[in-house]
């Protein structure tokens, strides 16, 4: 990974609040620029954030303190970002970034932050600092990526724990689609816990036997995730990003956090990709007609990540990193196709 790269883009969009426009649509730039980062694409990283720091807004100010004693009062006061930014920047002058990492569990009841973008920012930072890009510029990342959980704290309401015998294939295909149909997440998501089939549905899910098998069986739910998207993703070809996303970025951080979180982590994250996915799937498949063709190449991760390059658009990269990993690790083909998927349902974007 490219550290010079990575931490001039970090500083270059630390200038930039979290959520831009009318729709407080979610600032994925330190996200986006990280995968590119990350699979070598350094100088289209660069040239990226430049392109897209035009659509962003400014920092917001602060306003007053956030300390230990007022904290868990302010969580999900989404004008709170900038105090929150403050605090956990002032925690990571205190701590090391492995120990404030450490109040996720704080965090990890209100997983949907931001549709979740607040762990799955943090997913993307944590893999950096892991892969060696310590510097003041991810440290201050991770600050950003906390504090965007914080201030749009938000939990799944009326989920149970995994306690059924179903792996996440199986599981997802068992949630019932939101009767509602509209309205922002948070409006789906009230809806569905007054659902009577939701928890159950939610408790389906064949839990973890013990710590260790907590990777194994995030990687099943990214699997399984990515590869719905492909026959559901029509639904909501944004949303439904987010199901595969969210728990790939709990994966990439399970080897940063204490054991005794993996477990509450995987649950947590199971939830809010079941609510997503019924919140937004598609009620009808696509015809398997509709499945697009995967070209041939020597190296199929590549050219996935040039075509994602060569579109644009934030969630097409983010998707494309995800879906590169499931075929790293399965060899699925569903995975690229799904990527296909994802590149014909998304408009192409110039930024």
């Amino acid at each position: 990974m490219s550290d010079g790269t990575l931490s001039h883009v970090y500083d270059r969009l630390h200038t930039f609040g979290p959520e831009w426009g009318a729709d407080r649509l979610t600032n994925h730039g330190p996200m986006a620029a990280e995968v590119l980062v990350r699979h070598g694409r350094a100088e289209a990283a660069e040239a990226w954030t430049e392109a897209y720091v035009r659509r962003l807004i400014e920092l917001p100010s602060a306003t007053w303190p956030i300390t230990e004693e007022n904290g868990c009062e302010t969580l999900g006061e989404g004008n709170r970002y900038a105090d929150w930014t403050r605090y956990f920047e002032q925690r990571l002058t205190e701590a090391t970034w492995q120990e404030e990492l450490a109040l996720w569990r704080r965090l990890l009841p209100g997983i949907v932050a931001g549709a979740t973008h607040g762990v799955i920012r943090t997913g993307h930072v944590v893999r950096a600092l892991l892969a060696g890009a310590d510097h003041e510029a991810s440290r201050t990342e991770l600050a950003h990526a906390l504090a965007l959980w914080a201030a749009r704290f938000t939990p799944v309401p009326g989920a149970l724990p995994p306690s059924g015998e179903l792996d996440a294939g199986p599981a997802l295909d068992g949630l019932d689609r939101e009767p509602g149909r509209s309205g922002t997440v948070a409006e789906r998501l009230g809806r569905l816990a007054t659902t009577p089939a939701w928890p159950r549905a939610t408790a389906a899910l064949r839990p973890a036997a013990d710590p260790q098998d907590v990777p194994n069986r995030l990687a099943d739910l990214v699997a399984a995730a990515t590869e719905r998207y492909l026959r559901f993703g029509h639904g909501s070809p944004v949303l439904l990003v987010h199901t595969a996303t969210a728990p790939n970025a709990v994966l990439h951080t399970l080897p940063a956090l204490p054991e005794t979180l993996w477990e509450p982590s995987l649950a947590a994250v199971w939830s809010a990709s079941a609510a997503i996915y019924s919140a937004y799937g598609a009620e009808t498949a696509a015809p398997d007609k509709a499945s697009p063709t995967v070209p041939e190449s020597d190296d199929p991760v590549a050219r996935a990540v040039d075509a994602a390059v060569a579109h644009g658009d934030e969630h097409v990269i983010k998707f494309t990193d995800t879906a590169a990993e499931v075929y790293t690790r399965s060899g699925s083909s569903a995975a690229l196709a799904a990527v296909e998927r994802i590149r014909a349902l998304i408009p192409a974007t110039r930024v």
